[in-house]
């Protein structure tokens, strides 16, 4: 087994629970969600994260809205919708307990 294939999945199995977090922060442009998650060396292409943010906005978890640029074309705002607050605090408590339950099972001598 190849670690790098592990170690993408675990990546992959965060990300969507991540961005919701960003957002959770205050609105974001596309290029600063994949800033953010490079930053946390989550890293992440376009390409990987457009499909995401489709998915999250066709589940009613995500809103945009469209500014104006002075640099180029208009840019497209993601938010978390209220739907996608609850959604995300209820990952938060998932999260909690399952990091809880990871680190008690990893660090516990036998």
């Amino acid at each position: 087994m190849k670690i790098e294939n592990t170690k993408a999945q675990m990546r992959k199995g965060v990300l969507e629970y991540c961005i919701l977090g960003i957002l959770s922060n205050g609105d974001a442009y596309a290029s600063d969600i994949i800033e953010r998650l490079k930053g946390a060396e989550l890293i992440v292409v376009e390409g990987t994260l457009y499909p995401l943010l489709t998915r999250l906005k066709n589940a009613d978890l995500l809103e945009y809205r469209w500014e104006e640029s002075n640099a180029g074309p208009p840019r497209k705002y993601y938010s978390l919708s209220a739907q996608g607050r609850a959604f995300q605090l209820e990952l938060k408590g998932t999260w909690e307990n399952l990091n809880n339950a990871v680190e008690q099972l990893t660090s516990t001598p036998l």
